[in-house]
């Protein structure tokens, strides 16, 4: 029977670590790489951003007056039309909430 190889413990422990450390920097590569892609910025019409800071405007004053606990309700223009901003709206007030 052939004698095993010995290795001291220094071997095994700088194998070990050079072992960790490629596993680090492969990870670390892995997840550089498939971040995903960002998406575009959508540009807000000058009518919706127009909307929004009169509306930030107003949250302004009503926090101001120490109204600002309240609900706000607020109408534009009828649903369906073409630039009714409900979608900058929610995205800018974040109506996932």
């Amino acid at each position: 029977m052939p004698k095993p190889i010995r290795m001291s413990r220094r071997t095994w422990v700088a194998a070990w670590a050079v072992l960790c450390a490629a596993g680090l920097a492969a990870t670390a590569e892995l997840n550089a790489s498939s971040g995903p892609d960002p998406q575009p910025q959508e540009t807000v019409s000058a009518e919706c951003a127009e909307y929004i800071a009169d509306i930030e405007r107003q949250l302004a004053k009503a926090k101001q007056e120490g109204k600002g606990d309240g609900v706000v309700a607020f109408s534009r223009v009828q649903v369906g039309t073409e630039d009714d901003c409900r979608d900058e709206l929610r995205n800018h007030f974040g109506g996932d909430r």
